[in-house]
């Protein structure tokens, strides 16, 4: 038996959340939230199987090779809100039967050659943020799991100020980046909510989109290199910031998910680090008229760094939990820069903004937001705590479809919940756009039911075909996982899983990087 200590929650302890009062009245009026459900102490691994001849080759390619408990423990699954349900339920059946910590390139290329030989699947792991169910390899068919985790290759190995870029390794974790590109006057410009313990490389594998993704762009549009381990060999892509030389053999490694080869490497593109930032909170009398001016922004500027738009619910969600207060729909505007530039844009903002429909509120919601912006997992954690179900979906559809996937996708979500006798708070903000489109990011909370796992599941499940119904993507920046799996191989279709599939022999022809995961 083991302790689960912190592996079924966010983060650091010291960050946790405790809910106060008044928002355990809220929880109980508005949702029938009782009190707290009981949560195992502790949780039993599975018997390690791979046997000592396939262990000592795992040693013999990286001899930072673990299959103590603690360490398996750390990389039995994501962060899901399923993951940690079923870990608060004493349920770790997705453990790896070792954690190798490779220190160079060549032992992670090693190790692949002894996981082909000994047919051991591989799990990649960077920070262990998943929330789709992408560090749960399938087991059948294989004589062991592996997990690989790559934080011992953290270093900057190179940066051109001249260019603009920089080459790490993929194990870094962004903070630590982010630190090294501030000392030479640069920044990433790359936050999402995971920003505090996901890597580099898991940025690449899942196409992630940071907060401030309106002026900086998504990960997947920084990288313009990409080294990868495979079963077959090294693969290098990108000698030049755009090129005419066939496909982008890029593209195959982002969004792969560790399934065509462990990236080990990510040159990306920096930009010189702001010297001013003007946060402020904008009022809207509805989501549509939010809307209207959110994609106003977009397609014809000024469009700041950060351009986030809460719904009705959110807003008054936020409002009454201690946050921003404002009636209708918030809007967070963010810009940085020079202090030149961020002087002028926000003038250009402050006329525009009104002619849209908006009322300014200052800079105290905006700067409420920037401060606390990493803090909603570990309000998920004291949801769960207090016997309440918290998860976060995402899409993304054009502007004309838009309306009617967050219609369809919330009204989903409340029809399945409250036909299982726990009717929700369903709450969306738009958090990325584009000049046609943008992305929907929801957030759920409910009672939990005697099974949360099944409650939820059934849920996803809902909203992943209204999803697809009304046209959009299944997933914007959560990545494919086990999760999203069904939802999308009908969206790219029997040909493209076909194409994938003919990636994945040629890369991985005995099938050992992550098994189950973004191809069925």
């Amino acid at each position: 038996m083991n302790e689960l200590r912190d592996v079924a929650r966010w983060g650091t302890p010291a960050a946790a959340v405790t809910l106060s009062p008044d928002v355990r009245d809220l929880l109980g009026a508005a949702l029938g939230v009782t009190g707290p459900r009981p949560a195992a102490s502790t949780v039993t691994l599975p018997a390690v199987t791979l046997d000592e001849t396939v262990l000592e080759d795992l040693r013999t390619a990286c001899p930072a090779l673990s299959t103590g408990d603690d360490g398996r423990l750390a990389h039995a699954a994501g962060k899901s809100t399923e993951d940690l349900l079923r870990l608060r339920a004493g349920q770790a059946g997705d453990a790896p039967d070792a954690v190798a910590r490779p220190a160079t390139q060549q032992q992670v290329t090693d190790l692949l050659a002894v996981c082909s030989r000994h047919r051991v699947a591989v799990v990649p792991f960077g920070g262990g943020t998943s929330v789709v169910g992408g560090l749960a390899a399938r087991r059948d068919g294989f004589t062991g799991v592996l997990a690989v985790d790559l934080a011992a290759l953290d270093r900057l190995v190179h940066l051109d100020p001249v260019s603009r870029i920089a080459t790490f390794e993929a194990g870094i974790r962004a903070p630590r980046a982010e630190e090294l590109l501030a000392a030479e006057g640069f920044t990433l410009g790359h936050f999402p909510q995971s920003f505090e313990y996901a890597s580099l490389g898991g940025f690449a594998a899942t196409r992630s989109s940071g907060q401030a993704s309106s002026g900086y762009g998504r990960f997947d549009r920084m990288v313009v290199g990409l080294r990868a381990a495979t079963p077959v060999g090294p693969l290098d892509t990108g000698r030049a910031p755009e090129s005419a030389a066939g496909p982008d053999l890029r593209q195959l490694l982002l969004g792969s998910e560790g399934a065509f080869g462990v990236i080990t490497e990510v040159t990306v593109r920096v930009r010189p680090a702001p010297r001013a930032r003007d946060y402020t909170g904008w009022s809207f009398p509805s989501f549509d008229a939010g809307t209207h001016a959110v994609r106003a922004l977009a397609q014809d500027g000024p469009l700041p760094t950060v351009l986030r738009l809460s719904d009705e619910t959110e807003t008054a969600i936020n409002a009454a939990t201690g946050g921003p207060q404002s009636g209708g729909c918030l809007a967070v505007v963010g810009v940085e820069g020079t202090a030149e530039e961020v002087a002028a844009r926000t003038a250009a903002l402050e006329h525009r903004l009104p002619a849209l429909g908006g009322t300014p509120l200052g800079a105290a919601p905006g700067e409420a937001w920037r401060e606390g912006r990493f803090r909603a997992p570990y309000l998920r954690d004291a949801l769960l705590d207090a016997g309440a179900i918290a998860e976060t979906l995402e899409t993304a559809t054009f502007w004309d479809r838009l309306p009617a996937t967050y219609t369809a996708v919330r009204d989903a979500l409340t029809r399945t919940l409250s036909g299982a006798g726990t009717p929700p708070l369903v709450m969306c903000h738009i958090s990325h756009v584009y000049d046609s489109g943008a992305s929907l990011y929801f957030t759920v909370a409910a009672a939990q039911t005697d099974d949360p796992v099944a409650q939820w599941r059934a849920a996803k499940a809902a909203a992943g075909d209204a999803i697809a119904a009304s046209g959009a993507t299944i997933t914007h920046h959560h990545g494919v996982g086990r999760a999203h799996l069904p939802w999308y191989t009908r969206e790219i279709g029997d040909v493209g899983v076909a194409a994938l599939r003919g990636v994945k022999n040629a890369l991985d022809p005995h099938g050992i990087l992550n098994p189950g995961i973004l191809l069925p």
